[in-house]
């Protein structure tokens, strides 16, 4: 029996959830919803119907897990309680400061409607988050660290689009080597957000737009860019799809710490990704953690999910005795 998927917002993360579909023996895609006039989208399956996002009510019982690929800084927040009034959901709703808040309110709406919801699924929040857990666990008398990129942020690139005046954008988040390589010997530094990362941002504006507006805009944007060293390039359309048509993305998690009665031996857990793909891997994660969904509501469980609340297993299509006998 296949898992019957439903992909809700066909951008770049929703042809990437497509496309993993295709990977997963025991998933099928049911149909993808979209806020644009059907008609005019064209997806990579042609036999899967593509349907408003106002007709997602008459899927309910025809979806085991409704998929969102909207953005966090305004499409989520609203989409994910409502949807999982509905359906299983997963999404990956990446503003960390506001994860509480929004678990919260899609435990609510998943509580009440007997659905399981799993948010801010990828590889940070996702992967990542897991790593950090793991590392601190094991190694308790220690520090985190977290760098990310060189890499194009899907999320933060979205909100530079969401600004007036804005045609398009892509944004580069950039590891300052210096403070990886101390990170690296052990010495652990007390590093700020500003001191670890910078952004570099590449906007297409209207010709009428007020330039110095956006990139005050951009520089002063909490939770986004307000406490980092932010540059901002404004360039030709046809300079963004020349040089920076690509999505790569990836990062490190890092936890030294030490062992020993007075803490003699130092240790040094690295987590590495290096990836071609941000939103076709960032795809990837959240179609396992879709599987994991549908078994955890078939066993009775409702409510919000994190992956840090969700067993590995329920991941892999593999059973537990296959498990055991290949990775233990």
């Amino acid at each position: 029996m296949s898992i019957k998927i439903g992909i809700f917002g066909y951008g770049n993360l929703g042809r990437g959830v497509e496309s993993a579909i295709r990977q997963n023996s025991d998933m099928e895609l049911v149909a993808v919803f979209t806020r644009r006039a059907p008609e005019t989208l064209k997806i990579n399956t042609p036999s899967v119907p593509v349907v408003s996002a106002d007709s997602v009510k008459d899927y309910i019982g025809k979806i085991d897990v409704m998929i969102l690929c909207g953005g966090s800084a305004t499409d989520l927040p609203v989409q994910t309680p409502a949807l999982a009034s509905m359906f299983n959901v997963v999404d990956s709703f990446d503003t960390h400061a506001r994860i509480p808040e929004h678990f919260e309110k899609v435990d609510a709406a998943a509580s009440a409607s007997g659905k399981v919801a799993v948010i801010s699924v990828g590889w940070d929040p996702g992967m990542f988050s897991l790593n950090r857990m793991y590392a601190g666990a094991i190694l308790p008398d220690g520090k985190d660290y977290t760098f990310w990129g060189k890499g194009v942020s899907q999320g933060h690139s979205d909100a530079i689009r969401r600004i007036e005046g804005v045609i398009d954008a892509k944004q580069y988040t950039i590891p300052v080597e210096s403070a990886l390589e101390e990170v690296r010997s052990g010495s652990n530094p007390s590093l700020t957000v500003r001191q670890k990362h910078t952004r570099e941002c590449f906007v297409v504006a209207d010709d009428t737009a007020d330039k110095a507006a956006i990139e005050e805009k951009i520089k002063t944007m909490p939770n986004y860019f307000a406490d980092y060293d932010t540059t901002v390039h404004f360039i030709t359309k046809e300079e963004l799809d020349r040089d920076h048509s690509g999505i790569p993305h990836g990062g490190f998690v890092i936890r030294t710490g030490s062992t020993g009665l007075s803490g003699e031996h130092k240790h040094v857990i690295e987590y590495s990704l290096k990836l071609d793909s941000n939103p076709e891997f960032t795809a990837s994660v959240i179609v396992a953690y879709a599987r994991a969904a549908y078994r955890l509501n078939s066993e009775g469980s409702v409510g919000c999910k994190t992956v840090l609340d969700i067993a590995p297993s329920y991941l892999s299509p593999k059973s537990a005795a296959e498990l055991r006998r290949e990775l233990l």
